[in-house]
């Protein structure tokens, strides 16, 4: 998942945006609400964390400009603020959860999954499809016994074909777009070149198609995970 991070504070940025890179987030780092509005015109985040302490417009504003703009991607705002009126204000403009510095990154990165969860109509942390689940708390991948007697079996894929899966399964049944996918991957430290995309998805399905899961290109679009026929009809 991609994420716009705005931060003022370089140490605390550095801090957070390493912390959310290792959990899997490909974290794009902006130091004013100025800029985070120039490159939300010309670029897609799937989420926001956004400082409420930030220099000339703060980040009340820059929710309330971001909404105004027509942007819908989930909002966390980060203050050392604790009165309730602070809160109310945040929540009343446009953002979707409030976090008070000092943060602990496990509970930031769970509100974090509850706001993706929403945004995309999830209601759970477990994310499946057919016999297929993605434990997004745990950071666990399996195939569920066919049986209630068998045994699930463990799917290890690495970072990006995590980011990938995660992707495919929070748009299952419909397709998912390649260059959300893409956009997913990668942040402006990192390049990725859309045929990467493709080498992510031939080994998922090396790994999908031995348990009926079938990654189906939808030409000019992208790919849609779907149950192989002699799996569906049972």
């Amino acid at each position: 998942m991609r994420l716009l991070l705005v931060e003022d504070d370089v140490m605390v940025a550095s801090g957070i945006k390493l912390g959310l890179t290792d959990a899997g987030y490909a974290v794009d780092w902006v130091g004013s609400a100025e800029r985070a509005l120039e490159v939300t015109q010309a670029e897609t985040f799937d989420i926001a964390v956004v400082d409420i302490g930030l220099p000339q417009m703060d980040g009340l504003a820059l929710t309330q400009a971001l909404r105004k703009a027509g942007h819908a991607m989930p909002v966390l705002i980060l203050t050392a603020r604790d009165a309730l009126q602070d809160r109310v204000q945040g929540l009343d403009r446009g953002a979707d959860d409030y976090m008070v510095k000092p943060c602990e990154l496990p509970e930031m990165l769970a509100r974090l999954r509850a706001l993706l969860r929403r945004s995309q109509a999830a209601t759970s942390a477990v994310l499946s499809f057919g016999p297929l689940e993605l434990d997004t708390a745990q950071h666990r991948a399996y195939i569920r016994g066919a049986h209630a007697d068998a045994s699930d079996t463990a799917l290890e894929l690495g970072p990006r074909e995590w980011t990938v899966m995660e992707y495919l399964l929070l748009q299952a049944p419909k397709p998912a777009n390649k260059e959300k996918l893409l956009q997913a991957l990668t942040g402006w430290d990192r390049e990725i070149t859309p045929n990467a995309v493709e080498v992510y998805i031939s080994r998922l399905r090396s790994k999908l198609e031995p348990h009926g899961l079938v990654l189906r290109s939808i030409r000019g679009f992208g790919y849609r995970l779907e149950l192989a026929a002699d799996h569906s009809a049972g």
